[in-house]
């Protein structure tokens, strides 16, 4: 997962979260929003943590 697909499950968390007002039967809306926050949050951590490492650099000789 990148860090654009990161924020767009951050941002698209907050908006079932906060904005979204109906109700599904069986299933919270805003516990689904949060969920995708976490989701994307875990992944933007582990985006930029892979992508300061350094791990994928080819050195030649």
């Amino acid at each position: 997962m990148g860090i654009g697909l990161s924020i767009f499950f951050i941002a698209l968390g907050a908006v079932l979260a906060f904005a979204v007002k109906f109700a599904v039967a069986g299933i919270s809306i805003q516990t689904v929003g949060i969920i995708l926050m976490v989701v994307g949050v875990i992944g933007l951590i582990v985006a930029l943590i892979i992508g300061n490492s350094g791990g994928f650099r080819r050195t030649t000789i």
